[in-house]
């Protein structure tokens, strides 16, 4: 089904529409799961890099709930411990949780009762919360419609990693047919396209759901170029195959060879070798090499295509970029959805539950411009000037700006709802495996160069150079005092969990005393920070100055002195108020500035002495500013005046809370000073307490 329109004349009627697209949604999501041949292929993994396919199952409906509670859209879970070990595993971040072999995972009879709960909810959401038309970012019906294109997009990538399985966990389903069309492969050429110049991004105007990447604005002028009439096929990628493409390293960058170094690969992932001749993987059988389908292959394989097309024939090919891509689209004369007709291409599973010939669907001269397989694209994705994170979802667009991500462009026969639209913009790692293949063009433009990106978001900048910055006014940084203080009160120095970590900083100053430091934070794009320094060396940020003036600024491991400590330190996303079981034998926990910005503190401090070892050591700092914004006021520690007047402090409920389980030992005040602008800063005083477990 197309996304939704977000405008109508008819409140109940658009109701009814978005009830029926979810249910569609939903139903449509387990059939997908019809694939695995029994119950027991749920707890298998298609590859190591990912979950196992019960994580998946149980995701997309934990999904809604976790982002209804956190918009208090709803105030009550259903099922903590779901709702913590389905939260986050999508792309192989590094504050991906997958110890899987740590989770206790339910039984999928339960998971699908549990989705039948969430269902439910979900149903009576859609015919009871506010709505006026047109829907925007805003309303709560947003995030209805945020969780069903998120289920969207795992309905296409669960099929992928279905058709990773071996071939022996895996049946047909009458719902997904294959092609049973093939022929030789069509001679490919090149069609030229004219030098124009491209507009990309939507407005708040747009009539459609889009994530947030797709918002913004940006123009390039595109010079002339060539385009492949058609997407590189099985037998056009047989040459390289047989010409030693894979073997031959110069046709590689520095990334590919690594890629063929940790794999082994010799050949694309769905072609099978028998008997000395390749046959080809489809979602649940093998058949005869379709030579006319477009191969199935990474980006590192595309571009290493390119490469040895450009030698052989003496040309310049590339893969296109993402601005070239809009050109081809628009030469090709699509209408966007919901005016273009799923009849026109292979998409949307109505054809074909599989790739079809590249010659099959013509679009003004030019084949599979959208539909069959996504296409890769030479560039990174990178927001759009104006970019602006939505505040429920900061994990999905943000995590990919960090130039290891390359747009696919176009849509594949199992695309539906937002991906299938115009501006439409997903990337994954080059080495990720999707229903993705390429063309190329001939162009003057070389492959997309990494550059340093300067985090530019106002609020993750300030705590940046909050953390990473100098000191002000002779108050010293506050993470290393934080850490510091800290590591003193602690017997066993094994391992310590730094929750509400930031940006990282105290959790690689604990690093310098513990054998382990994780660092946890509910916003990745602070937990994107620590790990990057970690994994490419540097921070870099653009702090604020005067108006619209900025300070690039860049930091390197070797000059904080952590080099030799970033083998101790890991970066997860989580919540505080519903980790997830694995987190826990900690000697340290030091919960920094945090409990005040909980929806729920007592959900943390009730259960935090079961993650503690014995002897184990808990320090807490806030300044005790509690706002109805961050948490409920039933749910304030302190700060106001109970039923009879008396005044209630937040550290003697924390003695309320936490004395049957430890002992207060140690309190101070701990200053810190939070630069905003070049004359303006914010001085507060946190309270220090450190904690003993009895």
């Amino acid at each position: 089904m197309y996304t939704l329109t977000l405008d109508g004349s008819s409140e109940q009627e658009k109701r009814q529409e978005i009830k029926k697209y979810f249910h569609n949604t939903y139903e449509l999501f387990e059939k997908v799961f019809e694939v695995l041949k029994d119950d027991e292929v749920f707890y298998e993994k298609s590859e190591i890099t990912r979950h196992p396919m019960i994580f998946y199952f149980g995701h997309t409906a934990t999904f809604f709930i976790n982002k209804l509670i956190y918009m208090k859209i709803i105030n009550e879970r259903i099922n903590p411990h779901y709702e913590s070990i389905f939260a986050v595993g999508v792309d192989e971040m590094s504050w991906d949780d997958m110890e899987n072999a740590k989770s206790n995972w339910p039984k999928v009879s339960e998971v699908r009762y549990y989705r039948n709960q969430v269902k439910k909810i979900v149903d009576d959401l859609i015919m009871t919360l506010p709505l006026t038309l047109p829907i925007t970012k805003d309303s709560p019906m947003w995030i209805i419609l945020m969780g069903i294109e998120h289920e969207r997009i795992h309905i296409e990538t669960s099929l992928v990693l279905h058709r990773q399985m071996p071939m022996d966990l895996v049946r047909d389903s009458k719902h997904f047919q294959i092609c049973d069309k093939s022929s030789t492969a069509p001679k490919n050429e090149m069609m030229a396209m004219n030098a124009t110049e491209v507009k990309l991004g939507v407005g708040e105007e747009h009539k459609l759901y889009a994530w947030d990447n797709e918002y913004g604005e940006y123009k390039e002028k595109v010079s002339a170029f060539k385009v492949s009439k058609y997407l590189v096929s099985n037998g056009e990628f047989m040459e390289f195959v047989n010409a030693g493409g894979y073997e031959n390293e110069e046709f590689w960058d520095s990334e590919g060879r690594e890629f063929l170094k940790i794999t082994g690969v010799v050949k694309p992932p769905f072609w099978v070798m028998k008997n000395g001749i390749y046959r080809y993987r489809t979602l649940s059988s093998e058949i005869d090499m379709p030579y006319d389908w477009p191969v199935d292959v990474n980006a590192l394989e595309a571009q290493a295509f390119c490469r040895f097309k450009s030698q052989k024939d003496e040309i310049n090919y590339e893969l296109p970029s993402e601005a070239e891509y809009r050109v081809i689209y628009d030469y090709a004369q699509i209408e966007d959805v919901p005016n273009f007709h799923e009849s026109r291409a292979n998409l949307d599973f109505y054809h074909y539950s599989s790739s079809c010939p590249v010659n099959e669907f013509a679009f003004n001269g030019l084949y599979d411009v959208v539909g069959n397989v996504w296409q890769w694209s030479r560039t990174p994705i990178r927001p759009f000037e104006g970019f602006e994170v939505h505040e429920a979802y900061d994990d999905f667009s943000v995590p990919t700006f960090d130039e290891k991500h390359a747009l696919i462009l176009g849509s594949s026969w199992a695309s539906s709802g937002n991906l299938i639209t115009k501006h439409s913009r997903y990337a994954f790692r080059r080495h990720f495996y999707q229903n993705a293949g390429f063309r190329y063009v001939i162009t003057d433009k070389k492959e997309e160069e990494v550059v340093d990106i300067y985090e530019s978001d106002e609020l993750v900048s300030q705590y940046c150079e909050f953390q990473y910055g100098g000191t002000h006014f002779g108050v010293e940084n506050f993470a290393i005092s934080a850490a510091r203080i800290a590591s003193k009160f602690a017997t066993n120095k094994c391992k310590a969990l730094d929750l509400g970590c930031a940006t990282g900083r105290a959790t690689y100053e604990l690093a310098r005393e513990f054998d382990e430091v994780e660092g946890i934070d509910f916003s990745v794009r602070f937990v994107q920070v620590g790990a990057k320094l970690k994994d490419d060396g540097y921070v870099a940020f653009s702090a604020k100055e005067e108006g619209e003036l900025v300070n690039n600024k860049k930091v390197t491991i070797e000059e904080l002195g952590y080099e030799n400590l970033k083998e101790r330190v890991s970066f997860w996303q989580g919540d505080a108020c519903n980790m997830k079981p694995n987190f826990k034998e900690y000697d340290l926990i030091m919960a920094t500035n945090l409990i005040d910005r909980l929806y729920n503190p007592r959900l943390f401090l009730d259960t935090v002495d079961e993650r503690l070892n014995d002897d184990g050591i808990l320090v807490i700092t806030s300044p005790y500013t509690w706002q109805e914004s961050s948490t409920n006021k039933e749910f304030w520690l302190g700060g106001f005046r109970d039923e009879n007047g008396m005044e209630i402090k937040t550290i003697d409920s924390l003695k309320n809370i936490l004395g049957d389980k430890f002992e207060l030992i140690h309190t101070q005040d701990l200053d810190f000073v939070i630069k905003e602008t070049a004359r303006k800063y914010q001085h507060t005083i946190s309270e220090l307490s450190v904690w003993k477990k009895k």
